[in-house]
């Protein structure tokens, strides 16, 4: 089996926790910009923590935490862009990502399970 690092979902997930990171770095608004972290960090730990745990059935749990997180993230995104914390454009690209990396679980999930149905 791969290390976590040599997912592509999580690779995008790293990334997308770092610009949002970058994109916060002067917002004053603390519990915020805390809660959008958090969410972020969860999409890549989630992943990183179930590919590690030696189980199928805890990847799947983890993976669909990160997908929930992922989710969150959006959410919070659009919030951000309400309150003017960044520009529509990039809330909107950043989704789209967010989105991406959600659609990309999902692939990984339903993997998991065909795979578990072959056995």
């Amino acid at each position: 089996m791969a290390y976590f690092e040599d997912l592509k979902v999580w690779q995008e997930a790293r990334a997308l926790t770092g610009e949002i990171y970058s994109l916060l770095n002067g917002c004053r608004d603390y519990g915020f910009k805390d809660q959008l972290q958090r969410a972020a960090v969860s999409i890549m730990n989630n992943i990183a923590e179930g590919s590690e745990s030696g189980s199928d059935a805890l990847f799947l749990r983890f993976l669909r935490i990160a997908k929930g997180s992922s989710a969150e993230v959006r959410s919070m995104l659009y919030l951000c862009s309400d309150l003017g914390y960044i520009e529509p454009e990039k809330t909107n690209c950043l989704s789209e990502r967010a989105l991406l990396i959600s659609r990309s679980l999902n692939k990984l999930i339903q993997s998991i399970i065909a795979k578990q149905k072959d056995n």
